[in-house]
């Protein structure tokens, strides 16, 4: 079957949409292309709030690509894509009618969260790796190597053991020690 997006005359939405639900990638590409700028701008239109038209904008289609294996040209694509997005809105205000209203200090409570991934957090986290990292190169070889074997590898002391070439008792000994240096080394 040619490729039917790279023919001559553009193809007809229902056209393309035939040739993407036979493996035509470029011909869902077309469409999306093609009817991407004018659905955005009904759904900022509708929802007044360009985060929330942004998420309804990608369920949608996220909605025509889930249909791919199902569609049949019974109606126009566009009647078709407009009324998932109709749908899609629908579901949106009849959501919004059961939700409470939020709370007058919601704003206050918002900035009171702590973002996980800003940077200074991120810096944070870093050091900390940072500091265990020296705690640990400044371990003894025999402990720092039972420590990383019981932590990272989730070895049992018997295992460590048959490893290391020590009795459990030892290797219980070396690691009661590391872990009382990597405390003091850590928490000074």
């Amino acid at each position: 079957m040619p490729d039917i997006a790279s023919q001559q005359e553009p193809p007809g939405d229902d056209a393309l949409m035939q040739a993407w639900v036979h493996g035509d990638v470029m011909a869902f590409e077309t469409l999306y292309r093609r009817h991407r700028d004018k659905l955005y701008r009904f759904l900022v239109r509708q929802l007044r709030n360009g985060a929330l038209a942004d998420e309804v904008f990608q369920d949608i289609w996220q909605r025509v690509i889930a249909a791919r294996g199902t569609w049949q040209p019974e109606a126009l694509f566009t009647t078709w894509l407009y009324r998932i997005a109709h749908n899609r809105l629908a579901d949106h205000w009849r959501a919004a009618q059961h939700r409470p209203p939020p709370p007058e200090d919601a704003d206050l409570r918002t900035a009171r969260i702590v973002d996980p991934d800003s940077p200074e957090r991120q810096l944070s986290e870093f050091e900390q790796r940072r500091q265990l990292q020296l705690a640990l190169e400044a371990l003894p070889e025999e402990q720092r190597e039972v420590v990383l074997l019981r932590l990272e590898q989730e070895l049992t002391l018997e295992e460590i053991g048959a490893i290391t070439g020590v009795g459990r008792e030892t290797v219980k000994s070396r690691l009661r020690y590391a872990m009382d240096k990597l405390r003091t080394l850590l928490n000074p």
